[in-house]
């Protein structure tokens, strides 16, 4: 299946603004609202299904035998036609 970015930003952050990014997508989620993505010129709103697939993957990028690049990524994900299967998960 072919995929279509929406959306996309990357660049450097603070610490404490990237946890205020965080928060607002929680927040966003526990109250039942869309997700509004927004830089510059380009948006994008979204309206996440109540169980959405969500996804954490911790990932080193680089050769083995020398330093590489560590990153820490969070997904959510749903089918456009329904809600996705609920599991468990626990990050400390």
């Amino acid at each position: 299946m072919p995929e279509t970015v929406l959306f996309e930003s990357e660049r450097e952050h603070t610490r404490a603004e990237i946890a205020a990014y965080l928060r607002s997508v929680a927040d966003s989620l526990e109250r039942g609202d869309d997700l509004t993505l927004s830089a510059g010129e380009e948006s994008v709103t979204l309206t996440p299904p109540s169980t959405p697939t969500f996804e954490v993957k911790a990932e080193r990028e680089g050769p083995t035998d020398a330093p590489g690049e560590l990153s820490v990524e969070f997904e959510l994900e749903w089918d456009e036609a329904g809600d996705a299967a609920d599991e468990r998960l626990e990050i400390e």
